[in-house]
């Protein structure tokens, strides 16, 4: 593998966003790791980024196993020598029911897999890239997150817990060369889209090459102002975010915050 090559991982890369993410690093010269529960999709997915002339390898490793995730990445580094960006897209979505209708083990098992996921992931990745200097994290968050909802409570507890992820890694990172972002990829046509009731009726859909060229811009370091930040594709795109970004960002835009009833509040 050549010196410079950039290193790439991606969790749930066996189908839907991951795979295009995947197969959109492969093709921009990223030698890939593919983390699925299921390692024969996984293999499939890594063969044809292969056949297509990128390095790609793939593994069946369910992320909220720490053992799992340490062999994973020990797997990576021992194979290509280091990792410059983890994408942390492995996700479940529950039942659309009340919270208090939600079956206990499903719901739970939705914060595991969304929140101690991409912890276990971003806690075993991020010593090596500190030690080559730096490297990025982009995390497959929602905008299911940045509100309440009647239904898909473990789905948006999770994500708006991802986001706290997200941040903490920014500011405990920034310095030793870390940069950490939310990407909303919108409402792409996913085996788990079509799945859920809200979208049963829907005729737009989110380009899938908007998430991917946003992923590759956030990946190639062109919006680095907007890492511990929110980013949606089909909304922004890497040239209005590197435009707006330019600019001074306040510090809560694009990030969850409490927002105060007014001037008189004690917590504005």
């Amino acid at each position: 593998m050549a010196k410079e090559q950039r290193v790439a991982v991606v969790t749930g890369a066996s189908r839907g966003i991951g795979e295009l993410i995947a197969r959109a690093l492969g093709t921009e010269g990223y030698a890939v790791c593919l983390l699925a529960r299921n390692g024969l999709l996984a293999t499939g997915v890594a063969d044809e980024i292969g056949a297509a002339g990128a390095l790609a390898m793939a593994r069946a490793v369910d992320v909220t196993d720490e053992l799992a995730v340490g062999d994973a990445v020990e797997t990576v580094l021992s194979s290509w020598g280091r990792i410059d960006l983890l994408v942390n897209n492995a996700g479940q979505i529950e039942r659309e029911v009340p919270l208090w209708e939600a079956e206990v083990d499903q719901w739970w098992s939705v914060i595991t897999t969304n929140v101690r996921g991409p912890f276990l992931m971003t806690r075993a990745v991020v010593p090596p890239m500190i030690a080559a200097g730096g490297g990025r994290i982009i995390n497959i968050n929602s905008g299911a997150g940045t509100a309440e909802r009647a239904d898909l409570s473990a789905y948006s507890a999770s994500k708006s817990a991802l986001a706290r992820i997200t941040g903490s890694t920014h500011r405990a990172g920034w310095a030793q060369g870390i940069r950490a972002f939310d990407l909303a990829p919108g409402v792409v046509r996913t085996q788990m889209t079509l799945s859920m009731q809200m979208h049963r009726r829907r005729t737009q859909w989110t380009d899938p090459g908007d998430v991917t060229d946003l992923a590759l811009a956030l990946a190639g370091g062109q919006l680095d102002a907007w890492s511990g930040r929110f980013v949606r594709a089909g909304v922004d795109t890497a040239q209005t975010l590197a435009a707006r970004g330019g600019a001074d960002l306040d510090d809560a835009a694009r990030t969850l915050r409490l927002r105060p009833w007014g001037s008189s509040d004690p917590l504005g």
